[in-house]
């Protein structure tokens, strides 16, 4: 079997890249592999930027010291990569491939650093504003154009930050041609977290119940698959771990977030755990150990608020520290099953620590992502993005000529309007090598520019586009 898995690994991570002649190590004196340099390409790249100011939790927030989708993607990057580091040091996986060393680690810290690229403002709400402005508009904007497909419409009926991440990092970022950041093979089919269409996506099914990729870049994931010798459907065996990273980061880290920002206090936190997993061995010594060092911090002249924080810190450490060790545990087991497509759990579910996990999350629904303080700001991102959605609908498609993406806008507001949109966005739905329908280029640049906003840009250009006098009642 250990064979049999070398030869599955020296194609779950090639090197190659899409763009013909790109090579696959480049230069001889390169020090870095291919996929190391994958990592870099997406470091640099502004999107990664921009997750400083997009929501992870707590919308618009203005502690410092509360996590932005920027911060929960660098840890769990940092995460994946030490998992990746004991899985070929510790645990001798892909043992026959001597770059796997260097190739493994790079790549679960290049997809972890990625994986939340393309969502929009708001977090997971700007998801579901989007997603529902269309339902909202779906006469106008999508089934009246027999042009576009059933897949096509879900696409947007049922938009997807995973699907946005995949076309950003092959399409958006490079203006030149159609590769973007030209990663590897390995490193695109590993970022696809649900391998799967919008049309069939299936709730049952862990690896199926979102999509992962939009119809405008199949044929691109046909590509990937033939390359990494996936079949179709078929999520990549690293992906599982990095999912089970953002998994243990986001439940960890939201909880002391929770508590950083008084919504409840580190005993509340341990209470809720012992009681919603009370004969559990992991959820027992977890929070035992950071129950004692908390009894200690009491002899200290601290705070309260100081001794939430080191005494959360702790829980972190110590929480993080058991779910690590038990993805890599059943990582191992299960990787056999995940080579033939037949794995199909949560990694940390399939894991002993499945109920530390589920007792997390349940306690950051009650505590924190329910609070009214959270809702209050979801409202206001519905209203700002279905605001801006509303203003740049008007000016992609209010043109002289309905057939030439690149004609002039019919009124001066729709041309000002149009302006705002970025000069990359609006030069990807201008080309003339675009293949997709018009109706559908329309719905996407509307979708990436919207997608690639940060909060409190799209709080400011909502309230410019209100100066300038775009009114949704009068201009649609």
């Amino acid at each position: 079997m250990r064979q049999d898995l070398d030869s599955h690994w020296r194609r779950w991570l090639n090197p190659g890249r899409r763009r013909p002649g790109s090579g696959q190590s480049g230069p001889h004196d390169q020090p870095r592999t291919a996929i190391e340099r994958d990592y870099d390409r997406v470091l640099f790249s502004t999107p990664v930027r921009r997750m400083a100011d997009k929501t992870q939790v707590f919308p618009l927030d203005r502690s410092d010291s509360v996590r932005t989708r920027l911060t929960h993607s660098h840890e769990v990057a940092n995460l994946a990569r030490s998992v990746g580091i004991d899985l070929v040091f510790n645990q001798g996986i892909a043992d026959g491939l001597p770059e796997a060393k260097r190739d493994v680690p790079a790549l679960l810290a290049t997809i972890g650093l990625a994986h939340d690229l393309g969502n929009p403002p708001f977090g997971h709400q700007g998801e579901d504003a989007i997603a529902r402005w269309f339902e909202i508009n779906r006469d106008e904007v999508l089934d009246d154009d027999p042009a576009l497909t059933p897949a096509m419409k879900q696409d947007f009926l049922r938009f997807e930050g995973n699907a946005q991440t995949l076309r950003l990092l092959t399409k958006l970022q490079l203006i030149n041609d159609d590769y973007g950041l030209n990663l590897t093979l390995a490193s695109l089919a590993a970022l696809v977290k649900y391998p799967v269409a919008s049309d069939q996506t299936d709730r049952d099914r862990v690896t199926h119940k979102k999509h992962g990729y939009f119809q405008s870049e199949r044929a691109l994931m046909d590509e990937v698959w033939e390359g990494t010798g996936l079949a179709p459907g078929q999520r990549h065996p690293l992906t599982w771990v990095m999912e089970a990273c953002d998994d243990i980061a986001y439940s960890v880290l939201d909880a002391e977030d929770a508590v950083k920002k008084g919504l409840l206090s580190f005993s509340d936190t341990i209470a809720f755990l012992r009681h919603e997993a009370p004969d559990d061995p992991v959820v027992v010594a977890v929070c035992d150990a950071a129950a004692a060092e908390h009894k200690a911090y009491r002899q200290e002249r601290l705070s309260p608020d100081e001794l939430n924080d080191i005494s959360m810190q702790t829980f972190r450490i110590r929480a993080i520290g058991a779910l690590m060790e038990a993805i890599g545990e059943v990582f191992i087991e299960s990787l056999p099953a995940m080579a033939e497509d037949g794995f199909g759990r949560e990694l940390v579910d399939a894991s002993r620590g499945g109920p530390l996990l589920a007792a997390l999350k349940a306690c950051n629904w009650q505590h924190a992502y329910r609070h009214k303080s959270v809702l209050r700001v979801e409202l206001t991102g519905l209203t700002v993005i279905h605001g801006l959605m509303d203003a740049f609908w008007y000016a992609i498609t209010r043109r002289e000529e309905r057939n030439d993406p690149a004609s002039p806008r019919a009124t001066p507001l729709a041309g000002y309007l149009y302006q705002r949109i970025s000069e990359n966005y609006r030069r990807v739905f201008e080309s003339p090598g675009n293949p997709m329908p018009i109706r559908y280029r329309e719905a996407q640049l509307l979708t990436d520019m919207i997608s690639g906003m940060t909060d409190s840009f799209a709080v400011s250009l909502y309230e410019e586009f209100r100066e300038v006098g775009f009114r949704p009642t009068t201009q649609a």
